[in-house]
């Protein structure tokens, strides 16, 4: 047992430490976690961000080791029987790093060579531990008795006493040896993060900096989202296990195909476009109703729109079908992009550069859609063409092509965590409908009759609104629900829908309990 666990550890650290040359993506722990991601399907997507949240990745890593190490100790328990079974389990392992590794969308041959390390060091290992451990242990021989005899008292059959010491030696140079690749392979991912190059970076002044937000802007209420999600609290959803470590120096943007002028673009020459401030609202389509999946950040970036005139879009164009660094793609549509209002290829968020989890060194912005087709972050790619000619990764799933968010709010006061004393209270939350506005909110206690709430006041159309609303509670317990209508007239709809495929719909609800 112990020896396929030390087996299966001496594979792993291998791996990592050869993925330090060659590429995380080829790192065999990560490979078949993001293959694990790519083949769930949309509720098991949801499960994971509902129970998980910004942590799904890490449980996902940590149940691929657990899964890998309760192999290990069955591949060292069979190695102790025979040597082939032990080495068949070894080939296993590395088959499906390899599989995992070779079919991600950026793959070469050097992303292969993690795993193939990984499991030649596993199977050296697995077999200098077992021979060292000796055989199983089989049943003694029984001797052998003539009919009408008694049985002779006899010395059962002894089995030899494997070399302990041996063992012990082998095993513990095969940790201090793990320990070491472990490390180095921190050292060398480490040593190849942007981080240095996120905190050197030093914004451009925006061409068009963001008006000054207006009076009454943030409500201020404890317990309420702040107007402006700090970049630390900033939600993040995306498929990328290990974080892409892009310096601005190698970065570039191809824009091609239905267009008349091609281009490719350096983070240089970005920068140096006018660049302009936009505060806009991102939600994730897998947020439930009243769920934590919305921020809002000020974005500092040049002109989505204005890059496309220039590359010259071509008449039946309906995709920008963009490609992040990691092979991921997402799916905006042409005429989104280009009427006019503020899609980004951004750099900036909240006054300084983006943070690495959220697409150093650039990403783009769109608002009203949501962020499965509006905001591929570490973007590299850029292709003009149609819905019918490409699909990208989460249509692919069954998820809808076009995604405007919907108009919806949620309840943040009270939380429903704790009780609320009885007497005059507070109502508030968020309400958003990307790029059409919020018009009204409306609370209701106790299927009662519905109350309008205080709106906050707004910089443009393109980000969520603070509410509130008083209310004298009493003694008991008491539901409370919301519903928001945007600049279109339309309220939204009390129907309960799942996120998929385009966006969870119904009334945020809080039930609380009032003490006297």
């Amino acid at each position: 047992m112990l020896a396929g666990l030390l087996a299966g550890a001496a594979g792993v650290c291998t791996g990592f430490l050869v993925s330090g040359f060659t590429g995380p993506v080829g790192n065999p722990v990560v490979a078949v976690a993001q293959l694990m991601i790519d083949l769930s399907p949309p509720a098991v997507k949801n499960f994971a961000i509902r129970e998980f949240g910004s942590h799904d990745k890490a449980a996902l890593q940590i149940g691929v080791l657990v899964v890998l190490a309760l192999f290990s100790v069955f591949t060292g328990i069979m190695a102790r029987h025979r040597e082939s079974w032990g080495l068949t389990g070894v080939a296993i392992f590395g088959a499906v790093g390899l599989i995992a590794a070779g079919t991600r969308p950026t793959a070469s041959a050097g992303t292969l060579l993690p795993s193939l390390a990984g499991a030649a060091a596993a199977a050296v290992v697995l077999i200098a531990l077992t021979r060292a451990a000796g055989p199983a242990p089989g049943p003694a021989a029984e001797p052998s008795v003539a009919p009408g005899q008694e049985p002779r008292p006899t010395a059962r059959l002894q089995v030899s006493e494997p070399d302990r010491r041996q063992f012990v030696t082998r095993g513990a140079a095969v940790a201090g040896a793990t320990a070491i690749a472990y490390v180095g392979g921190r050292f060398l991912s480490e040593n190849a993060s942007v981080a240095a190059d996120v905190r050197a970076l030093k914004l451009p002044v925006p061409a068009e900096p963001a008006a000054p937000l207006p009076a009454g802007s943030d409500l201020r209420i404890p317990g309420l989202a702040p107007f402006v999600t700090p970049n630390s609290a900033f939600y993040r959803v995306d498929t990328a296990v290990v974080l892409p470590q892009i310096p601005p120096s190698s970065w570039h943007l191809r824009v091609h195909g239905m267009v008349r002028r091609p281009i490719t673009i350096s983070f240089r020459d970005l920068i140096r476009r006018p660049l302009t401030e936009e505060y806009v609202t991102l939600t994730c389509v897998s947020n439930p109703v009243g769920g934590p999946y919305i921020s809002n950040a000020k974005w500092l970036g040049a002109s989505l729109g204005d890059l496309l005139r220039e590359a010259g879009i071509m008449a039946g164009a309906t995709q920008l079908y963009c490609t992040s660094f990691d092979g991921f793609t997402s799916g905006t549509p042409v005429q989104t992009a280009m009427d006019g209002r503020g899609a980004l290829l951004a750099v900036g968020m909240n006054g300084k550069p983006l943070p690495t989890a959220h697409g150093f060194p650039v990403r783009t912005v769109v608002p009203g859609l949501y962020g499965y087709v509006s905001a591929c972050k570490w973007i590299t790619d850029i292709e003009v063409t149609t819905y019918a000619a490409n699909t990208a990764y989460w249509a692919q799933r069954g998820w809808s092509p076009q995604a405007p968010i919907k108009t919806e709010c949620r309840i943040d006061v009270p939380n429903g965590q704790g009780p609320v004393k009885a007497g005059p209270a507070t109502i508030a939350g968020v309400a958003w409908a990307q790029h059409r506005g919020i018009d009204a909110v409306e609370v209701r206690v106790d299927r009662g009759p519905w109350q309008r709430a205080k709106l906050a006041a707004v910089p443009g159309i393109d980000t969520w609104r603070q509410w509130s609303a008083g209310w004298h509670a009493t003694a008991g317990r008491h539901r409370i629900e919301a519903r928001a209508t945007d600049a279109t007239g339309y309220t939204q709809t009390p129907l309960i829908e799942p996120p998929e495929p385009n966006g969870a719909t119904g009334y945020p609800l809080v039930t609380v309990t009032v003490n006297r």
